[in-house]
């Protein structure tokens, strides 16, 4: 399988362990603030890009959704309120991350809906052909090996499945490009640095997204894994993308 350039980017550069132990680490310390920084640092914004990325999800009518990369089931519990799902399965490799998501889910009352569990998205536990759609937000720039994780994500899914991916891109707009790069360079790693005590995350962030193959280029990589229907939808002029494929 070929690696990506975002395959080799990692939070901690003076770091022997590979990039799956390093995000699994990376989370764990931010997660007591994930949510309150993802919110302040998209103005609120990624709330509509889920919104989104569900809406792309529900022509597909799915019964049993995969979401990979649950962090703090964010996903999970939007699409549980707002599909007629039996069961959404949330997996990570953040035991802090899914420990926050499943509080949330409790006091929400949906454990009848979702349920959240350890998970590699590289070598998901579960059977060929199990879910209806799998979704990722925000995870796939994190894939220690991107078609490895997007081959297996193919195999859970039932024939005919949806995939759904959520993830960030560049503005294509160069003065937008611009003052995007400005704001992750500084606003992000600043905040990053005063809330969770932890600018290493948001330089990662940063990095990752610089070095992701976006737009076209993921997209030929999901023809590449096996996936057809493929097409994307850019959001928010450009600062974040939704890919859709089926099995």
């Amino acid at each position: 399988m070929e690696e990506y350039r975002h395959d080799k980017v990692i939070p901690f550069k003076s770091s022997t362990n590979s990039k799956k132990q390093q995000v699994a680490e990376m989370f764990d310390k931010i997660a007591f603030r994930y949510d309150f920084l993802n919110h302040l640092l998209s103005a609120g914004i990624d709330v509509y890009w889920r919104r989104k990325a569900i809406t792309e999800l529900a022509a597909a009518g799915p019964r049993k959704v995969l979401d990979v990369a649950t962090g703090t089931a964010d996903m999970a519990v939007m699409m549980a309120r707002s599909l007629k799902l039996e069961k959404v399965i949330g997996i990570d490799i953040s035991a802090s991350m899914l420990e926050i998501g499943r509080i949330k889910i409790a006091k929400l009352g949906l454990n009848d809906k979702i349920e959240v569990q350890t998970g590699d998205s590289e070598a998901i536990n579960f059977v060929n052909d199990t879910f209806d759609a799998v979704t990722v937000a925000f995870g796939v720039r994190n894939f220690e090996n991107l078609e490895k994780g997007l081959s297996e994500m193919r195999r859970v899914l039932k024939p005919k499945g949806k995939l759904v991916v959520l993830e960030f891109s560049r503005p294509s707009h160069p003065i937008l490009c611009k003052l995007y790069n400005l704001y992750m360079r500084t606003a992000a790693r600043r905040v990053g640095k005063w809330v969770a005590k932890n600018c290493e995350a948001y330089e990662y962030l940063h990095e990752s997204v610089k070095t992701f193959p976006e737009g076209n280029n993921f997209a030929d990589i999901l023809l590449k894994t096996g996936f057809v229907n493929v097409y994307f939808k850019k959001l928010s002029l450009g600062i974040c993308t939704i890919y859709c494929g089926s099995k």
